[in-house]
């Protein structure tokens, strides 16, 4: 039984009545114990044991509690205050209530498995700020909102396995400042939103694996910088995020097998410490001679059950040590000579066997000399099916001629085959189509008869010049749709007629003048559109008319010159807005009126010279990430920023001309703040920026531009500032000069979790 407040005093057992007739002076004496001391300890543990909930067992030697599958409807009230583990699997709770474990302000694991719990409260687990585990496994939670977890600052371990979980709101893990391993496997989320794990600065595992994820925003990834293993293995994902993971620059494990990626193209991974990869069991045909260029730590990279019949020497990756190719349909003809000796002279140790041709079936890729892998001229050239899907495919009967189709994944392939005509007579539960690089020209009405449960249709680089009217007739569970890099200038609103759950359209690489106004008509549930380099020079009103539930918006690359005050109004729910590369010569302000969902805006690379006062003030209260980097910019408003505040996450001020910048000192949400390649002036009058970016904990990368005796200097480092009047007045507004330490230290612990390595990473700095 457990006594005292658990700083000083030891646990003490429960003490069992005496079954003999001592009196009590001869008990105390016999046992060596005063008298007061005895009486104390049996009244309190009596207490003690009073306060045990009766469903479950007390173990106070190691202040632990179980109440296990006790059909528990509700947290017990009387669990020992000192209780440091407390498991509760198995029971109803539905619900965990604001303040629920206020009681047990010692907990350091609490066990919630199996327990029916949908939703989480805010403020469920506030007082257990001593918590290091956390399982929430096998439970019904389909949301985490930002304030479900708030109070868990020494939280190491959350397990939230085998939930519901669609949706998590950027800010869910802010508090989560302890946290090294998160473990969000098996739930059902579709899509990471940029930022979404930001406050996780001590992360090293983070686990995604058997969800459903489809698309990772570029910025998913940016605020993990001790992340070392990330697992996204049995998803959803048809394409590398590269973007996303580019973001990982410490990461050396990540597993993404069980995934539909049908191909690595050029310089499509780019993360500086990855060790381990594991792409097994995908879709994957082809892999990019330089494809790891930028992963130059690779160690193992594991292609097995995939649908390879070759690789060509992976230039860049020096330091690989294993390729793991078992279960892959290898052609060990000519064309794998190349491969094959670059495995001998850079001596990288290689697992699998030849299918083709026949006589070399089985022949492990070690044991082949070069004079055995011959071309011959009537020699058929294999189907890239695996041999143990050929036969699948040929029993069902569903697959056109020239094509290749993969049961296991609903994959149907055709791409670069040179084909002038859609094909038909694909497998009606076909959820991927891939006809890229072929010669269509013109999709016609119809042209996807039978394939209801087509989800992504990629159409890339087809010379289509026309999508006429019905051409995705049927396709009733399409959401995504890939047209990019064709030459299509128009499209008409019935062309998307019978598609009615396309949610993602791309349209990159086309020949685009103005936005197809009028086509979004037929899409209510689209979320992003991509018309990036095209060559649209103005948006005007009614442009995104009937667009209301857009999301996304990818408009880099074109010759925009001009935004219409209204053009933007139609897409009220829009969150991200992406203008980089464009002609604009100044912030579209009146633009940006009546879009309250505005979260992320990138101006970047337009030939933007000053920026005005209120320049952002119709988008002040959502605005979290903004990008005016390598943009010319030479001067900034005092007021420029006016409206905006704590909720800015990132600002991305690199590249410019300016020599100083205004005051944002209630940028106290900061996260990301990139001052690099900025010619700062550094005099007395910088001073005021100089004080703030000493108080914050981020790697901003701002050096000196001038005088000639401070350039190339960084700004914090610099020793200029000494010399100015009222320097000593410190970084905290008027802090003595022997107290400046003293003031930095409140700010800190109003946000949690911050470290030096937060922001900008150092290798971008």
């Amino acid at each position: 039984m457990l006594f005292g407040d658990g700083r000083g005093l030891t646990p003490l057992p429960l003490l069992p009545r005496p079954h003999c007739s001592l009196s009590p002076a001869a008990g105390a004496s016999a046992m060596g114990l005063p008298w007061g001391l005895l009486l104390l300890a049996l009244a309190l543990g009596r207490l003690a044991a009073a306060r045990c909930p009766t469903p479950c067992v007390c173990d106070n030697l190691r202040a632990q509690v179980l109440c296990l599958h006790g059909n528990l409807t509700a947290i017990p009230e009387a669990i020992p205050q000192l209780t440091k583990n407390l498991d509760l699997r198995g029971n109803s709770f539905m619900v965990i209530p604001a303040g629920a474990f206020l009681a047990t302000p010692y907990l350091t694991h609490l066990d919630l498995q199996h327990c029916k719990v949908e939703r989480l409260e805010e403020g469920a687990f506030r007082g257990l700020g001593r918590l290091v585990y956390l399982n929430l496994a096998s439970n019904g939670i389909a949301f985490l909102y930002q304030e479900s977890l708030d109070g868990l600052s020494s939280l190491q371990q959350l397990i939230l396995k085998g939930n519901r979980i669609e949706e998590i709101q950027p800010g869910a893990f802010g508090h989560l400042g302890s946290l090294t391993v998160l473990d969000l496997r098996a739930n059902a989320l579709v899509y990471l939103p940029d930022m979404v794990f930001q406050g996780l600065q001590v992360l090293r595992w983070l686990r995604l694996s058997h969800n459903a994820l489809h698309v990772l925003g570029s910025e998913a990834f940016a605020a993990l910088p001790a992340l070392r293993r990330l697992s996204l293995d049995h998803n959803e994902l048809q394409a590398l995020p590269s973007e996303a993971l580019a973001r990982l620059d410490g990461a050396t494990w990540l597993d993404l097998g069980h995934n539909p990626i049908t191909y690595m193209a050029e310089e499509a991974l780019a993360m500086a410490s990855l060790k381990h990869l594991f792409l097994d069991h995908a879709a994957l045909q082809d892999v990019a001679p330089d494809a790891f260029t930028h992963s130059p730590q690779l160690r193992t990279l594991d292609l097995r059950e995939n649908q390879l019949q070759g690789l060509p020497p992976l230039a860049g990756a020096r330091r690989l040590e294993r390729v793991s190719l078992v279960g892959n349909p290898l052609l060990c003809s000519c064309l794998l000579r190349p491969f094959h000796r670059w495995l001998a002279r850079v001596r990288v140790q290689v697992e699998g066997a030849c299918a083709a041709p026949l006589a070399l079936r089985g022949r492990p890729l070690d044991s082949l000399r070069p004079p055995e892998m011959r071309c011959g001229r009537s020699q058929p050239t294999p189907s890239p099916t695996m041999p143990s899907e050929q036969s699948r495919v040929a029993s069902s009967g569903h697959c056109p001629l020239g094509c290749s189709c993969s049961p296991d994944f609903h994959h149907g392939s055709c791409e670069n085959r040179d084909l002038q005509e859609i094909p038909q007579g694909f497998p009606r539960d076909t959820r991927l189509l891939d006809l890229r690089q072929n010669a269509f020209g013109t999709v016609p009405p119809g042209a996807f008869p039978g394939l209801k449960e087509l989800v992504s249709l990629h159409l890339q680089s087809c010379s289509i010049r026309t999508l006429h009217p019905g051409a995705l007739q049927g396709l009733e569970s399409l959401v995504y749709l890939y047209l990019t890099d064709n030459h299509l200038s128009t499209l008409a609103a019935t062309a998307f007629k019978g598609a009615p759950q396309l949610a993602y359209l791309d349209l990159d690489r086309n020949a685009f003048t103005h936005l197809p106004s009028h086509t979004f008509q037929l899409l209510p549930n689209l979320i992003s559109l991509h018309l990036q380099h095209n060559a649209i020079g103005e948006l005007v009103d009614s442009d995104l008319a009937r667009a209301g539930g857009l999301r996304w918006l990818y408009l880099a690359g074109n010759a925009i010159q001009h935004i219409a005050p209204t053009a933007l109004a139609p897409a009220k729910m829009l969150e991200k807005l992406h203008l980089e590369g464009n002609h604009l010569a100044e912030v579209p302000t009146a633009a940006l009126q009546g879009l309250p969902a505005l979260s992320e805006l990138k101006l970047s690379r337009n030939p933007i010279k000053r920026l005005g006062d209120g320049a952002f003030l119709p988008v002040a209260s959502s605005l979290q990430h903004l990008y005016l980097d390598n943009m010319g910019l030479e001067w900034i408003s005092p007021g420029a920023f006016a409206g905006l505040g704590p909720k800015i996450r990132s600002l991305y001020l690199e590249s410019n001309k300016m020599s100083n910048i205004p005051d944002m000192s209630n940028f106290t949400g900061l996260e990301i703040l990139n001052l690099r390649d900025v010619p700062f002036h550094c005099d007395c009058q910088l001073l005021p920026l100089w004080r703030w970016i000493n108080t914050l904990n981020l790697h901003i990368g701002a050096t000196c531009g001038s005088p000639a005796e401070a350039q190339g200097l960084k700004v914090k480092l610099s020793t200029t500032f000494l010399t100015c009047p009222g320097w000593g007045r410190g970084e905290a507004r008027g802090a003595r000069p022997d107290k400046t330490k003293a003031a930095g230290k409140p700010s800190k612990k109003k946000r949690p979790g911050k470290s030096p390595a937060r922001g900008f990473k150092r290798s971008r700095a």
